[in-house]
């Protein structure tokens, strides 16, 4: 029993913009927060010659970050009470999985319409613009990011074969202000997001005193 006092836990999940990153086309939250996201940071050093000693320690830029999860999602709750949940009798989880699934999918409108005018000679194929994606972590960690890789373990099925549990698994690229164009709406989410580190970290002092040193040769 969750105790009345308990503070109310926010929910990560995505965020879907149109790809301008004006207008919010779609929240995605999920139904159950992961237990831990694994985090890699690949440093960006210069690209140097053996023997040139004065590039060693420059950046090239901020790292390349990923970050990887797992979230689950049940229909077991909802099925209890059925007269209340009609899709997810009807469905089970497919809802939810699809629209995890539509967010690495072209609209299908989209892709129609543009292989109309291929057929005609009028358009080139070109890549169709995707939308901007933010992964939100808490108020703190709002990221532009490319989901780079998806996996569906479907675990449980209900009468008509529709699932109703699985874990989803994503691996997610977070752009950073050298991987978009600067004058764009995940330019400034990325920096907004650095800047963001940047403070936190003046919040966490250290001194040559709490590394058993009195000073520096």
């Amino acid at each position: 029993m969750t105790s009345p006092i308990s503070p109310k836990v926010l929910r990560g999940g995505l965020v879907l913009m149109d790809a301008d990153g004006r207008v919010v086309r779609r929240v995605i939250a999920f139904q159950y927060n992961p237990d831990s996201l694994a985090r890699s940071l690949q440093v960006r050093g210069a690209t140097t010659d053996a023997g040139d000693r004065l590039e060693v320690t420059r950046l090239k830029g901020p790292p390349a970050e990923t970050i990887k999860l797992d979230a689950e999602i049940d229909a077991a709750d909802q099925l209890e009470s059925p007269e209340r949940n009609e899709d997810a009798v009807n469905s089970g989880i497919l809802p939810e999985l699809s629209a995890l699934e539509t967010v690495v999918s072209p609209d299908s409108s989209a892709l129609q319409d543009a292989q109309k005018l291929a057929a005609t000679g009028t358009l080139e194929i070109l890549p169709l613009p995707a939308p901007l994606v933010l992964f939100v972590w808490g108020q703190k960690r709002v990221l532009p990011v490319r989901i780079a890789d998806f996996s569906i373990l479907e675990e449980a099925f209900d009468a008509n074969l529709n699932p109703i549990r699985a874990k989803v698994s994503l691996t997610l690229r977070v752009f950073s202000v050298d991987d978009v164009a600067a004058d764009t709406r995940a330019a400034g989410f990325a920096k907004a997001a650095l800047q963001n580190k940047e403070q936190l970290a003046k919040r966490q002092p250290a001194t040559l005193q709490a590394l058993g040193l009195k000073g520096l040769p």
